[in-house]
């Protein structure tokens, strides 16, 4: 084969999107699941692929969640739940667990500004008495997408520009267009509430919902919400900029 000729260009770039091996991948935005509505499969091993790449991005100012603030303090059970759940860090009126906070923004890198329309993450760890617990959370109810294969895209079409460093919302709406089941969560993001005043002021979901079980075995499906006691304050564009 003449090295010259056969020299790697654009021209030779297969019509199909690929895996790393070069096979090809015939779904990348729909993950392999036990029905409609059950488990995700460890046998998807495009997700697997996918995700694992994007979790190895390691370019700091293209890393999500890089702009944010760390608090610690306690986790205080205030009410019984123990219809609900075993775990030893929610039984005990009373109870006090130390717990770190890391609050942050998503999209911008470690420099920006705080007061940007953006989504705010959070995580807090629990050191309970049996193991660490982590539980994450956005200042939203809900999400931009359902199938966790399409993150590493929606965070690249929110990421801005590696040249300019300007957020290009032509690249947003032109990866959301075809996912309209971020409306919902579009409908928070650019209203009112889009900025919060700061994080003391700022509402908490929970990402995931967590299956939990009671002493006597039965289970229950729960979310997890904060609800600031100082109350809700939220940022007009005017104010932010």
């Amino acid at each position: 084969m003449d090295p010259i000729k056969y020299r790697p260009r654009d021209t030779f770039d297969t019509q199909s999107f690929t895996n790393n091996a070069g096979q090809p991948v015939f779904n990348n935005t729909n993950s392999m699941s036990v029905g409609k509505r059950g488990p995700l499969l460890l046998e998807d091993y495009h997700l697997l692929e996918k995700l694992a790449n994007f979790d190895r991005e390691r370019i700091p100012e293209r890393v999500v969640h890089a702009r944010g603030a760390t608090a610690k303090g306690f986790f205080e059970v205030t009410h019984d739940i123990s219809n609900l759940t075993c775990a030893d860090v929610f039984n005990g009126v009373g109870k006090k667990t130390p717990v770190a906070l890391r609050f942050s923004t998503v999209v911008h890198s470690r420099h920006s500004p705080e007061t940007l329309r953006d989504p705010r993450g959070f995580a807090v760890k629990f050191y309970t008495r049996e193991g660490n617990w982590d539980l994450v959370g956005n200042n939203f109810p809900v999400f931009f997408i359902r199938d966790g294969i399409k993150f590493p895209d929606m965070v690249h079409a929110f990421k801005p520009n590696p040249r300019t460093e300007n957020q290009e919302w032509w690249r947003v709406w032109d990866f959301f267009s075809h996912h309209p089941e971020s409306c919902h969560m579009f409908t928070f993001l650019l209203d009112d509430v889009g900025i919060p005043k700061d994080y003391r002021h700022m509402i908490g979901s929970g990402v995931h919902t967590f299956r939990l079980i009671n002493g006597q075995g039965k289970d229950h499906y729960v979310k997890f919400h904060w609800k600031p006691t100082c109350g809700e304050e939220n940022l007009l564009d005017e104010e932010a900029e």
